[in-house]
């Protein structure tokens, strides 16, 4: 039953999607974010949806008269040259060829997902909108985990939906803190205080959930979120004694394990899972150094035949190291695209900030601008413990925030021409009007 009312919904959708494209965006971002299919048990689960989305809401962007415009600026421009990038270090990849190219597969089609996201990003209200629906799918997850970790008093780890990007508890952990700040701008932009105060409270439970994970890599990045989430806040008083007590509140909530476990933080040295992730940075270093223009391909610390090419003593897992991951699978050049990317959606949040300040009317890019950073400094320091390197919700944020900054620069453009006459120009336009008459 599950799976019919799965499938019809969707169908409705993609019948929407033909005739409304930027309605198929957000399907597909509801899919690959949250992954709704996975709920069920039947049928629905194997299907192709994200595929069918995909091709209906290309299919409505040809026929439909819907707004859209493909946005040049340095995201989309630099997500085309990564795309370029990884195309030709697959070819030359040395790591297996099946995995390497169904990576490179999901990774192409991400890339052409982000750019008909970035077309179709023409208003605010489709920024909004595609907002709701990052938060919606990750938050999900975050009000759900919570609310687990309370009930169970936080014995059971927290996992994220399987078969995902984020299934990996310490994966769910970081993707949480991420999607945390877009809530809080969805919630300073709420106009109804229900709205505001049912954000507050999905807030609250995604920390209990990103803490519920017992990911130590969350803790980690947990507290460079809050950090910079305060700096970020308005009220730096009242904000700061909200989320201390939140926090507090969490930690103090977790059993003696939770804390037991936390406390192997100090002593890495002594863990074997840390130890692990050290040593296969090591290999990561050592395949970037023997193939640094190129490297080796996508999954390359997943295979032992590849890792014993440099380092035959280290056992191939996950890189966990957004950095890394990208060095060795894809050499220098391509890894500087790649932080060329993060790089510009840091760039563009800081100009939108400061071309925003002092114009109520762009209050909301302003505060959009100054979550996502704290959303960028989430994703950098979790990110350092884990493999999302080619993570589309992230990527996502900063196609939305590329995207904004244009919206600004038109505001800015189109209240310079609507701009009141100064004194001098006033006479002569008068002048100009009485001969006329």
């Amino acid at each position: 039953m599950r799976d019919l009312a799965f499938a019809a919904t969707l169908v409705s959708l993609l019948a929407l999607a033909a005739a409304r494209p930027f309605v198929g965006v957000l399907v597909w971002c509801w899919i690959g974010f949250m992954n709704p299919h996975r709920e069920c048990w039947g049928f629905a689960v194997s299907m192709p949806w994200a595929m069918l989305t995909f091709l209906v809401t290309v299919f409505g962007c040809v026929v439909a008269r819907e707004p859209k415009r493909l946005s040049l600026n340095a995201v989309t421009v630099l997500l085309a040259v990564f795309g370029v990038c990884i195309t030709l270090t697959s070819i030359i990849g040395i790591t297996p060829a099946e995995q390497r190219w169904q990576m490179w597969d999901r990774t192409i089609k991400v890339l052409a997902g982000l750019l008909l996201t970035s077309a179709m990003l023409t208003e605010r209200r489709r920024v909004d909108a595609l907002v709701w629906i990052m938060v919606i799918s990750l938050g999900f997850y975050g009000v759900k985990g919570g609310l687990f970790t309370l009930v169970t008093g936080g014995k059971y780890k927290v996992l994220g939906p399987h078969l995902t990007m984020v299934a990996d508890r310490n994966h769910i952990a970081v993707g949480l803190l991420i999607a945390l700040p877009l809530m809080n701008y969805l919630r300073l932009q709420a106009r109804h205080r229900i709205v505001g105060m049912g954000l507050a409270f999905a807030m609250a439970m995604t920390v209990f959930a990103a803490i519920g994970t017992q990911s130590r890599s969350a803790l980690i990045a947990l507290t460079a979120t809050v950090g910079v989430f305060w700096l970020r806040s308005r009220g730096k008083i009242v904000s700061g004694m909200a989320m201390g007590v939140l926090v507090a509140s969490a930690i103090a909530f977790m059993p003696d394990t939770w804390v037991e476990r936390m406390n192997t933080i100090q002593t890495y040295e002594q863990d074997a899972s840390a130890m692990g992730r050290i040593t296969i940075w090591m290999a990561a270093l050592a395949l970037t150094q023997a193939h640094p223009l190129t490297g080796v391909g996508f999954n390359a610390t997943y295979s032992q035949g590849v890792v014993n090419t440099v380092t035959p003593h280290i056992t191939a897992r996950a890189t966990h190291n957004i950095w890394l991951e990208v060095l060795a699978d894809h050499g220098v050049p391509t890894f500087l695209v790649w932080l060329s990317i993060f790089l510009s959606g840091v760039w563009y949040s800081l100009r939108i900030v400061r071309e925003a300040r002092d114009r109520p009317e762009l209050g909301w890019a302003y505060d959009l601008a100054r979550m996502s950073q704290v959303s960028m400094v989430a994703y950098a320091v979790g990110g350092s413990f884990l493999s999302l390197s080619y993570w589309d919700f992230f990527w996502t944020i900063l196609v939305a925030i590329g995207a904004t900054h244009g919206l600004v620069a038109r505001a800015i453009r189109e209240g310079a021409r609507a701009a009141p006459l100064t004194w001098r120009a006033r006479p002569a336009m008068q002048a100009a009007a009485a001969e006329r008459a």
